[in-house]
């Protein structure tokens, strides 16, 4: 199971803008594990989306219970493929 869901709504309007939003609930921890999943998700959104994100779109990233024990590299190709999903 990927530490996170990812959500692409299209906006609908002109602009070609990306935008970004995370999302960690109570249930996955503490204050302090929920903010070290948002630091997580944010350094892979900033990586990957410039790229591999939907123009026009707004990306909502849900952090899950696995997310903050799931390896990096693990995360990153998670996003690439559900990147890949979306553009298909």
């Amino acid at each position: 199971m990927p530490g996170f869901v990812l959500l692409v709504r299209p906006r609908g309007d002109d602009s070609a803008q990306k935008r970004v939003g995370f999302t960690v609930t109570k249930k996955i921890g503490n204050a302090v594990v929920r903010n070290r999943m948002k630091r997580r998700l944010r350094a892979l959104a900033a990586e990957m989306l410039p790229e591999g994100g939907t123009a026009g779109a707004d990306h909502i990233l849900i952090g899950r219970q696995g997310g903050i024990e799931r390896d990096f590299a693990l995360l990153r190709a998670d996003l690439a493929k559900a990147l890949r999903k979306v553009a298909a």
